[in-house]
């Protein structure tokens, strides 16, 4: 399998929400607002941070975001990574995650922020593979109010 992760442009905001809501079928509870992603949210999140999308031998399988927390700038929030149910299994989220680290140590970043489901604990140890670690003193800034608070992960990338 020939895996790439490009950057998304703005022309890419339908494909972001289609994948997103891809992803998410089945795998997140359905009171997630992933499931009614739109191209007019992807492109806002696009314009505000930036995304990438995953491609497996020349077909969109995966997509992440990143937005800038409000308040600080230097601090970014990785959200609605995902990868679609028929390429599950292959760590290809591991590519979208290597990514957005990449990139954030290049554009100066301070530190990288994610939320994992609270229905989703298993992801802890993924994202504790790749630096993270558990930051319960934070919040995370895009978290669902009709859901329980998911658990946020910080990675700093410079002191």
């Amino acid at each position: 399998m020939n895996i790439v992760v490009r950057e998304a442009a703005t022309d890419d905001a339908q494909l972001l929400a289609a994948l997103t809501r891809a992803a998410w079928a089945n795998k997140v509870a359905v009171t997630s607002s992933g499931h009614r992603e739109t191209a007019v949210k992807c492109a806002e999140d696009l314009r505000l941070g930036g995304g990438f999308i995953l491609l497996a031998d020349n077909i969109p399988v995966g997509s992440v975001r990143w937005l800038p927390v409000e308040s600080e700038p230097h601090i970014w929030e990785i959200l609605r990574m995902g990868v679609i149910p028929e390429y599950r299994g292959h760590h290809l989220s591991q590519h979208l995650l290597e990514a957005v680290i990449h990139h954030g140590l290049l554009s100066d970043i301070e530190e990288l922020r994610l939320a994992a489901r609270a229905d989703q604990p298993q992801l802890i140890d993924f994202y504790t593979a790749f630096g993270f670690e558990l930051a319960p003193e934070l919040e995370y800034s895009h978290a669902n109010p009709l859901e329980p608070a998911p658990l946020v992960m910080r990675r700093v990338l410079r002191p």
